[in-house]
């Protein structure tokens, strides 16, 4: 059966056809060119192996160079079209789905292998015809030297027609002949290279192997290499070439020439430098890019022992606000500025300076005292960074926030280090920026944590990870509870049980509090609701939820409360929404009017931490509130006898005021007996805190309350 033709062997089978129609018309042979298209077919198969190999192995290419001399194929066009056809069509159908580049390589590098075979078969075919003629020149000396002739002919029109350079010396290094191509490529004449010896040709960026194998080869310890090397032009230009060089030896194996075939490949050379740049470098200021940065910094942090780096990781203040008011054009030229003078501070060695992207750069330096100079790279930064930037006959002041990090290599990885600068970058810019910070591990693993916690939000909320604990409010007067306020609690699977404080500003941040503080206000009234089956109507308990400033500006707030009272069956009466004082500073009639309306259908609103937000107490008058709580900076002198006496005085005034304006007092933080008769003698109305219960379970209020209903 025939092989698939589109499997591999009908891919090979089509190479092998291509092959046999361009080799055939210059062929010496009797055969047809089916027939001749079976002889090539199991070369272009060991092609197909050599091509594919785990190793390369050149000496399938000579092989097949030197079995295309033995088919007859030793017109030099035919070595010329055999050549072309496998650098077009080799990796074409043999390649597979292998790395194209690396098999390009191969098809090369097997190119110069049948081009130092052939000519290596051939010279032997000539030197065997030589010798036929030799031993038949007493019977057909006229017929032998016309065959020597051709056959030195046929070598003569291969050497000088091949496209490839091809050079012979001595072992000596004499060079004694060169064909046109060769010439060509390094731009002289015959004569400047005999002139010359092979050891004459060295260049600086020569690897070190490059001429221990070649003493190995003229000493006849190996038959052939193969290197990328470099060479000097006459005119002093670069002549970047793949070089093969192949030990040729005479009749009884004794070393006696050497062949070197040569491959121009300035020209790529100089094209995969140029994308190399391209891909390392940026394109607006000309700085190294990330890619090439953390290249730079793998290799610093995987140095021995003893090195030590520091990184500076900048980023502009206010960049975006230039971009949006000039526009990216202005924001371009200012990036460059600011590269320019980047450089300018780092120029020492082992200092460096790249863009990451946008406005953010790093510069890095290595070194046994990276500590001191980081310091000192820094400080430059900060000073280049002074004068203003003239742009569009603006004068632009530039500044900046800068992370770094020092350490010893090997401690970290680079994205670790990259991480630390960029989470202490930010601190500086927290803190005001136009300034540096240094690298402080806890506060790292603060910033990590707090990242950790804000990705993990989303999901908590849908594993049913939060809960609520409730803290009892207790009548100063009777000593009767009255309700709870309900705080939210975060089991985290990692981390454990996390108050508000850790979680609630993350969510505030991210826009979660929206849907985390409806299901808190949708528990809660639930809970109210049990309450009040338990107790019956005629003592209802209250329900505290705490809100937000996000929610407080959210359209479905009003909507959103309704609806959740209504499918609960709890009257308004029932929950009270505390709202910090910070929120309400300043706050217009669009940002009360949702309160307001809350408050007009019966729900209390409390004005929690009072004292803390510096307000206007004349404002209270136009706040929609019924319940000043006031914030426990202002009790803790009550927690021993005798409590301060400015603080009395403080909570006797707030309490006055709030009653003449028919506002309840509540007081959190009560803590001691005597704090809780103290704030019952000022006349507080309610108060909470661990006196009296911690926040705790739904249950533990209603023992609470059967304890109090039973006094």
């Amino acid at each position: 059966m025939s092989a698939e033709p589109d499997g591999p062997e009908g891919r090979l089978r089509r190479f092998a056809t291509i092959w046999s129609r361009a080799v055939f018309p210059v062929t010496s042979t009797s055969l047809t060119r089916p027939e001749f298209e079976e002889l090539l077919l199991p070369l272009a198969r060991r092609l197909r192996v050599a091509l594919l190999a785990r190793a390369f192995d050149a000496e399938e290419g000579r092989a097949v160079g030197a079995a295309l001399v033995r088919v007859h194929c030793t017109d030099p066009e035919a070595l010329s079209r055999a050549l072309d056809c496998v650098e077009a069509y080799l990796v074409l159908y043999c390649g597979e789905d292998g790395p194209q580049e690396e098999l390009r390589l191969r098809s090369s590098r097997l190119q110069h292998a049948m081009a130092a075979g052939f000519a290596q078969a051939l010279r032997e075919r000539t030197l065997g015809e030589q010798e036929a003629i030799a031993r038949a020149a007493l019977q057909a000396q006229g017929v032998v030297a016309q065959a020597l002739h051709a056959s030195e002919a046929r070598f003569r029109a291969v050497f000088e027609g091949a496209a490839i350079g091809i050079g012979i010396a001595d072992l000596d290094g004499n060079v004694l002949q060169v064909n046109g191509a060769l010439q060509r490529m390094f731009g002289g004449g015959e004569g400047a290279f005999r002139a010359r010896n092979v050891k004459d040709w060295t260049h600086a960026e020569d690897a070190p192997q490059v001429w221990k194998l070649y003493d190995e080869l003229v000493r006849g310890e190996r038959e052939h290499y193969h290197v990328e090397k470099a060479f000097y032009r006459p005119d002093g230009t670069v002549l970047w070439t793949n070089l093969t060089v192949s030990l040729l030896r005479d009749a009884d194996g004794r070393p006696q020439y050497q062949l070197a075939l040569m491959e121009d490949t300035t020209e790529r050379r100089l094209l995969n430098l140029r994308l190399r740049y391209e891909a390392t470098h940026d394109a607006l200021t000309g700085l190294p890019n990330r890619t090439l940065f953390f290249e730079r910094l793998e290799k610093v942090l995987a140095a021995g022992e003893g090195q030590r780096f520091g990184l500076c990781y900048l980023d502009l203040d206010g960049f975006k606000t230039i971009n949006d008011s000039l526009g990216h054009a202005a924001g371009d030229r200012l990036l460059v500025e600011v590269a320019d003078r980047l450089q300018s501070c780092a120029t020492a060695p082992g200092e460096m300076v790249a863009r990451l992207g946008g406005d953010e750069f790093v510069a890095l330096t290595t070194g046994p005292n990276a500590r001191h100079e980081v310091d000192e790279l820094a400080a430059r930064i900060m000073n280049a960074l002074l004068a203003p930037v003239r742009i569009e006959g603006r004068e632009l002041t530039v500044r900046g926030s800068i992370g770094i990090v020092e350490g010893a290599a090997g401690e970290r990885s680079a994205a670790e280090v990259l991480r630390s600068a960029d989470i202490t970058m930010y601190r500086a810019k927290s803190a005001g920026g136009n300034r540096f910070e240094l690298a402080d591990p806890e506060a790292d693993a603060r910033a990590i944590t707090r990242h950790g916690l804000t990705t993990a939000l989303p999901a908590a909320l849908e594993r049913g990870e939060f809960f609520i604990e409730y803290q009892p409010l207790v009548h100063l007067g009777d000593g009767s509870v009255r309700g709870a306020e309900a705080l939210v609690r975060w089991l985290h699977p990692q981390h454990g049980v996390l108050g508000p404080d850790r979680f609630i500003p993350l969510a505030e941040h991210t826009g979660l509090i929206v849907p985390l503080g409806r299901w808190v206000l949708e528990q809660s009234v639930r809970q109210a609701r049990d309450w009040c089956e338990r107790y019956g109507d005629g003592a209802p308990l209250r329900i505290n939820v705490n809100l937000s400033p996000c929610q407080l500006t959210h359209p479905g707030l009003v909507q959103d409360t309704v609806d959740i009272l209504e499918r609960a069956g709890v009257t308004p009466q029932a929950l009270c929404l505390e709202v910090t004082e910070s929120a309400l500073i300043g706050a217009d009639d669009d940002l009360l009017k949702p309160l307001r309306r809350l408050a007009e259908m019966g729900v209390d609103i409390a004005l929690d931490d009072f004292g803390t937000g510096y307000s206007n107490l004349a404002n209270l008058r136009r706040l929609p509130v019924s319940v000043l709580k006031l914030d426990r900076s202002f009790t803790q002198s009550m927690q021993q006898f005798p409590a301060d006496p400015v603080d009395l005085k403080i909570v006797e005034g707030i309490v006055s005021l709030a009653h003449s304006l028919d506002l309840a007092v509540t007081v959190e933080g009560v803590e001691t007996g005597a704090q809780a008769e103290q704030l019952r003698i000022l006349g507080c109305d309610t108060a909470q805190g661990w006196y009296y219960a911690r926040p705790g379970p739904p249950e533990r209020l209603h023992q609470l309350a059967l304890v109090d209903a039973t006094v």
